[in-house]
């Protein structure tokens, strides 16, 4: 009950953020005076919908993103410019269906609200409008956890010593099998409450320097411990083993291992924390966005049986069911799940708010580049006192977004087949 509750729990989130992403659309693109004809979240069969004043607002079908409509989103055709002919190439076709199809959108009383009129600089903010409101609310969530409530912080104290180093297939035992060699924390001695202050000739004070350190180290290395208020001196032979790369856990490297973990206490954060792990969380989701065609093979893999690596991208079917994982845990307290499941919601919105950056059509960056283009153009054009060249005609570039809009249901389809066959889990 508490998976199911979980999956419906975090899926209306989801729900909420896209509703949220297209209101700030909306909110900005009628204070410009933009006409709106439609505020829809889900796509296909509308399931229900009301109209207030030149909106209707409504739910549809497929809950699997949301759009708002806005009148006049390409400029008329120039009179010098190519027409229809029987003989028109495919993606002409493509560009002048597009403009008619917006034009036909247009009564003669809503001419002069349509957004390719507006300046560039508004048009960049009603698309930019959108992707910022799921980043004010990825901040504010992490902020409310991170100040009100804290997040676990490792530090160099010892919280558990491994005795034994298990083979692959043995993790999840809780005893050492017969034969199963010490690990080298336990070989040296190393006890629960030390306080690691020096490794192997360099004192630390952050547990990922330490942490740093371990991997970078091999054979015997001389310890220094606090313990009972002494230092104690020890010694420790590591062993080589492969382990993931701290910010890329699909890709592997030989490393030290010692064999413990530190005590992570819950710490609440103050306003340069939280600004310093809300940055590092943005340049994360950043480097993994892009990493994104990557990650197809990967997930190819995953669908043929394989392991699917723990950083696999996941829709909006995977993420749902990680939210009724995280709730129906045991392995951490009531708060502490409640804490992981709004922290998977706001990196949902993070993520949103960084892919819909990306310049490309049809994503909100790529009204955002073409809105910029046309403002440089302007620029250049009044310093060299030449004639306005007018509005970008992103109508041009229809043939890029169908084909851009192609490989993003592709992909999409790919990670939900990813998401049912072979699902991505946190326990």
């Amino acid at each position: 009950m508490l998976v199911v509750i979980g999956i419906v729990v975090f899926f209306l989130g989801l729900l909420f953020s896209i509703a949220w992403h297209e209101l700030g659309h909306m909110l900005t693109a009628k204070m410009f005076g933009i006409k709106v004809t439609q505020y829809m979240v889900g796509f296909g069969r509308t399931l229900w919908s009301t109209k207030k004043g030149d909106t209707e607002y409504g739910i549809k079908a497929i809950p699997f993103g949301g759009y708002i409509r806005m009148i006049g989103m390409f400029p008329p055709k120039q009179d010098e410019e190519y027409g229809r002919t029987a003989s028109s190439a495919p993606w002409r076709v493509m560009i002048e269906d597009a403009r008619e199809a917006a034009a036909e959108e247009v009564p003669p009383e809503d001419a002069h609200r349509q957004f390719y009129q507006r300046k560039p600089w508004k048009r960049i903010i009603v698309m930019l409008a959108g992707p910022v409101m799921n980043l004010i609310l990825a901040v504010g969530i992490f902020t409310a956890i991170l100040m009100g409530h804290g997040i676990a912080q490792p530090t160099t104290t010892v919280g558990e010593v491994n005795e034994c180093v298990l083979p692959g297939d043995a993790q999840n035992t809780a005893e050492c099998p017969p034969g199963a060699p010490a690990a080298p924390a336990a070989a040296a001695g190393f006890q629960p409450g030390d306080r690691i202050v020096e490794f192997n000739g360099q004192r630390y004070d952050e547990w990922e320097d330490l942490q740093q350190g371990i991997r970078d180290s091999h054979g015997t290395v001389p310890v220094v411990v606090e313990r009972g208020g002494q230092e104690v001196p020890l010694e420790a032979t590591l062993m080589q083993t492969e382990r993931p790369k701290p910010n890329s856990p699909s890709d592997y490297e030989r490393v030290g291992f010692l064999g413990l973990s530190p005590t992570q206490p819950i710490v609440k954060q103050d306003i340069p924390g939280v600004v310093d792990t809300i940055g590092g969380f943005v340049t994360l989701t950043a480097q993994k966005v892009i990493e994104l065609p990557q990650r197809v093979p990967d997930l190819v893999s995953a669908i043929g049986g394989e392991e699917r690596a723990e950083d696999s991208p996941v829709g909006i079917v995977g993420a749902s069911r990680l939210g009724g994982e995280v709730l129906s845990t045991d392995q951490i307290s009531a708060d502490g799940r409640v804490m992981m499941l709004f922290n998977l919601l706001a990196g949902v919105n993070l993520s949103l708010f960084v892919f819909n950056m990306l310049p490309l059509l049809p994503l909100d960056g790529g009204h955002v580049a073409g809105a910029s283009w046309e403002s440089l153009r302007k620029r250049f054009a009044g310093i060299f006192r030449r004639p306005d060249p007018g509005p970008f005609d992103t109508a041009r570039l229809m043939p890029l977004a169908y084909c851009v809009s192609l490989l993003f249901i592709a992909y999409s389809l790919l990670v939900l087949v990813a998401d049912i066959v072979n699902p991505v889990t946190f326990f």
